[in-house]
């Protein structure tokens, strides 16, 4: 009879979590959508919700408790350090080359604009009932970033880390779905065929290196929290461009990046525990999520509209929705429509620009919540109430991405007028 205990102990929520599991396997192996993280995410998702599961801690009766291995890491390296998640932004630092973007620095400001999804979708999460750090935690979804989804939302304590991991990296596979659909709802067919020759200059090997240290400081300044996000992610970069460092470059690329990224899927199912996924706000912040990058893609190609009413060089608006963090899908996806749109229209360059840019910006974004949420959490306290309170993080963190971005912009301009 023991042997049907486990059978009988099954209760209908780890039933949806089962399905859940299968889901996300099927659209990472089937569909090809994120699989490095979503098969592990779904794996795992299984094994936390069978009953009485040994990856996590158990009271064995006669023994004590028992320490589960997935349990045990999410509280190691995500709960007590956020390691994990620092550590992927190593990897992914050093695999990104900043050279497009410096030929072209004002792409940076595309990378700011295309943040405002993160803070509209904090604001709608409050109106719908959620307390301002939960509403935060689901606004970072819009970061199109899975690391700093994770980072921010787990720093902030929030009861929904695991529904919050799901949407980003789901949503961040279906950006060649989502992003057309919010392009097109806000541009004509004679905008998208906007050309916009491109003429490449050399970026030389200094400014190349200076620019990750320089990132940083300037960024550690405005918004000390985002250190160790910004700090880790030009790190990656340094190690890339320096030259003298090339099999630890290749290291954090492959090895490291792809180790992380199969401890952070599995390790991060322990949040996908049934009585903790399975209710109606899961589906809120699913929806809220979408929310997010519809208006991060919107907000990006108004602010090109924006931009080409003083500027006789004009910009092809959907280059601006490529300023999402989600590198390199956004920028194929806005040269196939260049392409759709005109056969002659190559964007590729110019999205691949802005969309390293929306990478710096996303983990500028989640410092900015850190940096703003702690202190607006106590003034709530003191009679502001939590949508002011969101408001004011609203304007706050949008003009202090805009800030860092466009000193950066500035700065990197001067490097290279001046040291030609």
């Amino acid at each position: 009879e023991f042997l049907l205990d486990g059978f009988r102990a099954v209760t209908w929520q780890q039933g949806v979590m089962y399905l859940v599991g299968f889901a996300l396997i099927y659209l990472a192996i089937q569909k090809d959508y994120e699989p490095a993280l979503l098969l592990p995410m779904g794996f795992g998702a299984i094994l936390v919700n069978l009953p009485s599961s040994g990856v996590l801690n158990q009271m064995v009766e006669g023994i004590g408790e028992s320490q589960g291995i997935i349990q045990w890491l999410f509280e190691t390296t995500i709960e007590a350090s956020e390691a994990l998640p620092l550590l992927l932004f190593i990897g992914i630092g050093a695999m990104i080359d900043f050279g497009p973007l410096l030929s072209n620095p004002k792409m940076l400001l595309f990378g700011a604009a295309a943040q405002f999804g993160i803070f509209f979708t904090m604001v709608a999460a409050v109106l719908l009932g959620f307390d301002l750090a939960d509403a935060a935690s689901i606004g970072i979804i819009g970061a199109a970033d899975g690391p700093t989804s994770i980072l921010v939302s787990q720093v902030l304590h929030s009861s929904y880390v695991g529904p919050i991991a799901v949407a980003a990296y789901s949503y961040m596979a279906l950006v060649p779905i989502i992003q057309p659909f919010a392009i097109k709802l806000v541009t004509t067919k004679k905008e998208r065929r906007i050309r916009m020759p491109y003429n490449p200059k050399n970026v030389s090997r200094t400014l190349r290196i200076c620019f990750p240290i320089l990132v940083t400081i300037i960024a550690g300044f405005i918004a000390p929290m985002s250190v160790s996000l910004v700090g880790f992610l030009m790190f990656g970069n340094l190690l890339r461009e320096c030259g003298c460092l090339d099999r630890l470059s290749e290291t954090a690329q492959n090895t490291l990046a792809n180790l992380i990224t199969l401890l952070l899927g599995i390790t991060i199912s322990f949040s996908m525990r049934a009585e903790q996924f399975v209710n109606r706000n899961t589906l809120i912040i699913m929806g809220l999520g979408l929310v997010a990058f519809v208006f991060d893609s919107i907000a990006g190609v108004m602010f090109a509209k924006l931009l080409n009413l003083f500027s006789k060089k004009k910009v092809n608006p959907m280059v601006g929705a490529a300023g999402i963090s989600a590198f390199p899908m956004s920028a194929r996806v806005i040269q196939k429509m260049g392409i759709e749109a005109d056969s002659q229209n190559h964007l590729l360059m110019h999205a691949v620009g802005a969309n390293v840019a929306g990478q710096i910006a996303s983990v500028l974004a989640g410092g900015m919540i850190l940096n703003l949420v702690p202190q607006l959490l106590s003034k709530e306290e003191r009679n502001m109430t939590a949508l002011e309170a969101a408001l004011t993080i609203l304007w706050q963190g949008m003009l202090g991405i805009f800030a860092v971005m466009a000193l950066i912009t500035l700065i990197v301009m001067l490097f290279t007028k001046f040291s030609k």
